[in-house]
């Protein structure tokens, strides 16, 4: 790709934070609810798992700048077969995850425009969603990049406006008056070890996307600078945001009603801002949702492109057009994301978005463990990655000890149900291996 066209630290920023912020931070307050004090512990245990992944793709990154992301790391450790089955699950769980981002955008946009929430114009308004973006996509980076500045600056807003409300109620008078007997619940909840698991699991879904940065090295420039300032200033901002603004939230909105709510946001500041703020939320979420979902088309499009030039999908994907953005690969992706939403036409928003929610994480949470076994792996076989040893080790163990933990607490059917990705991803790899071998290539193995 010419340099020119690369992207810079900010774009990059907002390519972390945009993928990181969607939907999931609208509605959280209200599945933690039902947890008290131990939601702040669950958000801040998380916090610090996701920093230290991150710590584990910064270290990466510098250690194979000009690689393609986890498929790489983990092929250089382990081997081609585990790299293709971390990319394939990853891949599989992106394009999944882009069905609940576009319900979601169209269930708040709903909002201002009613006849979007009819079940006939719903899936076919998601559909429309889906290829404008792709269509922007195909236009060029820098167009998708400008979608992404754009819309990332635009969802912080209503955070920024929450964590404000909540740091103003904390130094006046207002906070004994507003919520001081919210409070005194928050802090009285007993405190338990199965609540902040369960509180982290929810949480985690929420700070996905950090590696983003990584996952498209080939489109930055300077990555051995960029990709490790960006992907943890990224994840810090992100982290904050969502720790004040869910924690202002379950303040001010008692958890009787918060644990019922469909817009918490909205309830929080409704009594400040007037009734009419719901539609602001909604309409503020809704940009959120399509921000994301812009962001993870571009990525998606990236990995799968690159995963075509390393051998491991059809040639024909990896092929970029005359403004540098593999069409083949965004309309292959996006055609299986429109697919995998009529298959489940009949089935409700929430129901929808549930289930894809469920095979992301868990698929994710595969690739973040392998990733960090990765760093202690290469520096067991003496790879140079720059930075102390002692602490790189660290790094890689807490890492990898926080994604079993995490994989733990997602539970029986969602570990079934990404057990079922993995196995999906090995026909595919060995057809791929013997179309190789059969026509002299060599299959990409990451050395």
């Amino acid at each position: 790709m010419n340099e020119t066209r690369k992207l810079g630290f900010w774009a990059c920023v907002a390519l972390v934070v945009g993928n990181i912020i969607g939907s999931g931070i609208f509605l959280l307050p209200a599945s933690l609810a039902p947890y008290g004090m131990n939601a702040l512990w669950g958000w801040l245990l998380t916090a610090a798992g996701s920093m230290t992944l991150a710590l584990v793709f910064a270290a990466l990154s510098r250690a194979f700048p000009r690689a393609g992301g986890p498929q790489d790391y983990t092929a250089a450790a382990f081997g081609a077969p585990v790299s293709f089955v971390v990319v394939w699950s990853y891949w599989i769980s992106n394009w999944i995850g882009n069905v609940a981002l576009a319900t979601g955008a169209i269930s708040y946009l709903s909002d201002a425009l009613p006849p979007l929430a009819d079940p006939r114009i719903a899936p076919w308004a998601t559909l429309a969603l889906i290829w404008i973006l792709t269509t922007i996509n195909a236009w060029g980076v820098h167009a998708a990049s400008r979608v992404q500045v754009v819309s990332t600056v635009l969802k912080i807003i209503p955070l920024l406006a929450v964590a404000g409300l909540g740091l103003w109620l904390l130094l006046s008078d207002h906070a004994s008056t507003h919520a001081g007997t919210h409070v005194a619940a928050l802090t009285t909840t007993p405190f338990r070890l199965a609540d902040i698991t369960a509180a982290a699991t929810l949480t985690l879904w929420a700070l996905n996307g950090f590696e983003s940065a990584a996952i498209v090295a080939p489109t930055i420039a300077d990555p051995e600078r960029t990709i490790p300032r960006a992907s943890l200033f990224g994840v810090a901002l992100a982290a904050a945001l969502y720790i004040l603004t869910s924690t202002t939230v379950m303040v001010l909105v008692p958890a009787a009603q918060l644990g019922k709510s469909h817009a918490p946001f909205a309830d929080a500041v409704a009594p400040f801002f007037g009734s009419a703020s719901a539609h602001w939320v909604a309409l503020f979420a809704a940009i959120s949702c399509i921000g994301a979902l812009n962001g993870w088309v571009f990525l998606n499009a990236q990995l799968t492109a690159y995963l075509a030039r390393a051998g491991l999908f059809p040639a024909r994907l990896g092929r970029d057009s005359s403004r540098g953005t593999p069409i083949a690969a965004l309309c292959l992706n996006s055609a299986l994301t429109s697919a995998m939403l009529a298959m489940n036409y009949g089935k409700s928003l929430v129901a929808v978005f549930n289930f894809m929610i469920l095979l992301s994480t868990t698929a994710t949470l595969v690739m973040y463990l392998l990733c960090a076994l990765a760093v202690l792996r290469l520096l067991q076989r003496g790879v140079s990655i720059p930075g102390s040893t002692a602490a790189l080790a660290l790094v890689g163990a807490l890492g990898a000890a926080y994604a079993l933990w995490a994989l733990w607490g997602a539970g029986a059917q969602a570990l079934l149900w990404g057990g079922a990705l993995l196995l999906a991803g090995l026909p595919v790899y060995f057809w791929m291996r013997r179309g190789r071998a059969g026509s002299g290539v060599p299959l990409h193995s990451g050395q």
